[in-house]
């Protein structure tokens, strides 16, 4: 590592080194997996793919859009149906410049359908091994298809009164307003938080950051780095859940937490938000699901059914590296209205299509 720059006042070095480090998303030749398996009539296998860290999904018109981390550029893939995704083509849609704030370390990008037109917001800095300077940054295209069209640089998504490392963010929508949600420092040590602030528009934070959550129980301090990363949003008869990936990627332990507020609180304030005490989603040795973790959620084609999608380690000691495999599995609700996500399904399992496919 090279090139380390303070996060700000009362840094510690010990601490910022670790922490780059430790959120390093290396992307290395794959080593030997499962085979992808081709669906018969009604059923299908996990692995969805070989490889695929970072898993995100959306759909628009008949069609799952779906993306994971690369790390040299953003790729996405068109089906009309998930269980499928593996004979699915992924099309490259941007390739960054070879020099610049946002040449290299292309990770979790996550494609949205907003006022119109498809954004892609994604992680990224200078190219090379120096992660320090990782921010997020936006694209804009206004073809119905995102696989089509110019794909514009809209630049980097910042808060003004907060300028410092940010990785894997989204969007919530909430009593008529928009806001963006993604983990970052705070300019003093090297552990990953979670923060929001208000969107002016697709492009521009505006507001408050503020901060949501930090790792404070054991199964969150797996590491170091200490981590809270990769939130999602899920919303459901008046509540909503920030559901994130908790302790270091690099450990097996990656898992998931969640926090809970009423879908018509101000999610500006942390006192809207009550955090699990206990991880919602976790690794399990004996369905070869190591470092479960940075999930997304979609519904079936016929709307009837949840689904998670998530990336795992089929062995221990992994790592967070391309080893890491996106998987699904239907989950429900329980009688307070929480998602129940289950343990994570054995890979190899045959498992019923999502409905509707």
């Amino acid at each position: 590592m090279n090139s380390l720059q303070p996060l700000g006042r009362g840094a510690r070095p010990l601490l910022l080194v670790l922490g780059l480090l430790g959120c390093q998303r290396s992307l290395p030749p794959a080593a030997p997996q499962p085979p992808v398996a081709t669906p018969s009539t009604a059923t299908f296998t996990n692995p969805l793919l070989p490889s695929g860290p970072d898993p995100w999904v959306t759909q628009k018109d008949g069609y799952y859009y779906y993306m994971h981390t690369t790390g040299t550029n953003l790729r996405l893939w068109k089906t009309a149906k998930m269980s499928e995704l593996g004979a699915a083509a992924g099309v490259v849609v941007w390739t960054p410049p070879l020099t610049g704030p946002a040449s290299g370390n292309l990770w979790a990008p996550e494609l949205h359908w907003l006022d119109g037109k498809w954004y892609i917001y994604y992680t990224a800095g200078p190219a090379g091994t120096n992660l320090g300077q990782q921010r997020t940054w936006v694209l804009e295209n206004a073809a119905a298809d995102p696989t089509t069209g110019t794909w514009t640089d809209k630049g980097r998504l910042y808060n003004p009164t907060a300028d410092f490392w940010a990785i894997d963010g989204t969007v919530l929508e909430q009593n008529g307003r928009r806001y963006f949600v993604w983990s970052g420092h705070n300019g003093q040590d090297a552990i990953q938080r979670l923060y929001i602030s208000e969107m002016r528009n697709p492009w521009t934070l505006t507001g408050p950051r503020v901060e949501l959550s930090h790792p404070e129980y054991g199964w969150e301090l797996q590491g170091p780095p200490y981590v809270n990363e990769g939130p999602e949003i899920l919303q459901r008869a008046g509540q909503t859940f920030l559901v994130y990936s908790a302790s270091f990627c690099g450990t097996d332990s990656y898992a998931l937490g969640m926090l809970t507020a009423s879908s018509s609180a101000d999610p500006l304030r942390p006192a809207s938000w009550t955090k699990s005490a206990q991880p919602v989603f976790s690794p399990s040795p004996a369905s070869r699901a190591y470092a479960t973790g940075h999930n997304g959620f979609f519904r079936s084609k016929d709307g009837q059914q949840d689904w998670i999608i998530y990336h795992a380690n089929s062995n221990a000691g992994e790592g967070c590296e391309n080893r890491r495999n996106p998987r699904m599995q239907q989950f429900n609700w329980n009688a307070d209205g929480t998602p129940n996500f289950g343990p994570p399904v054995p890979i190899g399992t045959p498992l019923a299509r999502p409905g509707g496919e």
